[in-house]
């Protein structure tokens, strides 16, 4: 049979009810950190450095890293479809709460520990949409539906986002910022509950995992698990090598993220119009999520053509170039240009390297190799950010940044990326 195109895949019965749930969860993730980052950073009281936008980081990806191996234990053993739905629920629940701490201007610990319930939540429906995927498609279109479904979750991330800023300076004219991004958090709490209320339209063992494959034990064996899923990938070294490399991308891209943030907050526009930093930010994102749409589209085609590793290899060493662009002047421009072409590279990289994944794995390990997927990928991106904050100042102008991004790309190109070692493989 061959491959199914993008057109037929979004009017596939049980792949769209699939794609219908990420996608709208993931639009609301957009709102939801806009009205997160515009009370953190972009509130006119708090000026942003870098070491404060780097905790913002290790906030939001933290958990994914500390419940990781509990992720994949769940999802191996329980149905996901009712995981899915439970989550997005708690997860609504949670934004409430969240939202009457921002009302009320807290920012101590009580708001850090219902954030992180918040994104380690967002952790177990990521990694539970990834591991269904898979049993409602062919392997023959795998990496279609990876690029569809993780370029559209990233593209409405970005749309969530715009509309999360865009009611954010509409409701800031007649409130003031705390209430006004208070409101957004229950805007995006009615967006989770309309999300587990599409989980629903998908069948309870749907999307696993099948009776026949639940393994024994409870899941406090998650531990135990993750060393197995580690196990699995030293048999099938090119999916680890895939994995490794999609980490330190991802690492790099939160460092250059984080670069960014600080320019438009404090360089390009007065540190006293947060607003218009924000306003910068947007374009930004917007421009990186038609680089992504783009990544997207190119990547099974580039697949068909030079084949899963060497493509990956190909857009790796196009990444590593990329942050060269910002290295030796920084302005909007140049900013512009370089979160196109590293959304582009980046997100090919990233949905052919999960189909890659996927394909080498039945169900049985599924959920627990996600988990070390997940683990390793977010652990990067809390190191990006972490080595970023200690060489950034706070105009976030640097040459050394961008560079040492390009040499660790060029880097997993020459080693971890080499023909001899990530090719094909059984």
């Amino acid at each position: 049979m061959s491959s199914l195109n993008f057109l037929a895949l979004l009017r596939h019965p049980r792949l769209s009810r699939l794609f219908a749930v990420r996608w709208m969860g993931q639009g609301v993730d957009g709102l939801f950190q806009s009205a997160l980052a515009s009370f953190l950073l972009f509130s006119p009281e708090r000026q942003a450095n870098a070491l404060s936008a780097a905790l913002g980081f290790a906030v939001v990806l933290l958990p994914y890293s500390l419940i990781g191996p509990f992720v994949g234990t769940i999802l191996d053993r329980v149905s996901r479809q009712r995981a899915l739905f439970l989550s997005n629920f708690l997860r609504a629940l949670d934004l409430i709460l969240i939202a009457i701490l921002i009302f009320n201007g807290k920012t101590g610990v009580e708001l850090t520990i219902v954030v992180l319930f918040a994104f380690g939540i967002n952790r177990l429906i990521l990694a539970g949409l990834s591991a269904g995927l898979p049993l409602l498609v062919g392997s023959e279109s795998l990496i279609t539906a990876n690029a569809m479904a993780v370029t559209g979750g990233s593209l409405f991330v970005v749309v969530g986002g715009g509309i999360g800023l865009g009611l954010r300076k509409i409701l800031t004219s007649w409130n003031n910022a705390n209430h006004s991004d208070s409101v957004l958090l229950l805007v995006a709490a009615v967006g989770y509950l309309v999300t587990s209320l599409l989980v629903l339209r998908l069948q309870r063992s749907e999307i696993g995992p099948l009776d026949h494959e639940k393994p024994a034990g409870g899941v406090t064996q998650g531990f135990v698990e993750m060393k197995e899923g580690f196990a699995f990938l030293r048999k099938h070294s090119d999916a680890a090598r895939g994995i490794a490399a999609t980490a330190v991308q991802r690492g790099g891209l939160t460092a250059l993220i984080l670069t960014a943030l600080l320019l438009e907050r404090n360089t390009f526009h007065l540190a006293s119009d947060p607003n218009a930093g924000l306003a910068g930010v947007a374009i930004a994102l917007t421009i990186s999520g038609a680089g992504i749409t783009c990544g997207a589209l190119v990547a099974p085609f580039g697949v068909a053509r030079f084949g899963r590793h060497r493509w990956i290899r190909l857009m790796m060493t196009a990444a590593a170039i990329s942050p060269l662009l910002l290295a030796f002047a920084q302005n909007q421009i140049l900013l512009y240009l370089t979160a196109f072409s590293v959304s582009v590279f980046g997100q090919s990289v990233k949905v052919t390297n999960d189909a890659l994944v996927q394909s080498k794995i039945d169900d049985y390990y599924r959920g627990r190799v996600f988990a070390v997927y997940d683990v390793v990928v977010n652990t990067a991106m809390v190191t990006g950010a972490v080595i970023s904050a200690l060489l950034l100042p706070a105009s976030g102008k640097s040459f050394i940044v961008p560079v040492l991004i390009s040499l660790a790309y060029f880097m997993v190109v020459g080693r971890l990326l080499r023909q001899s070692k990530f090719n094909f493989t059984l």
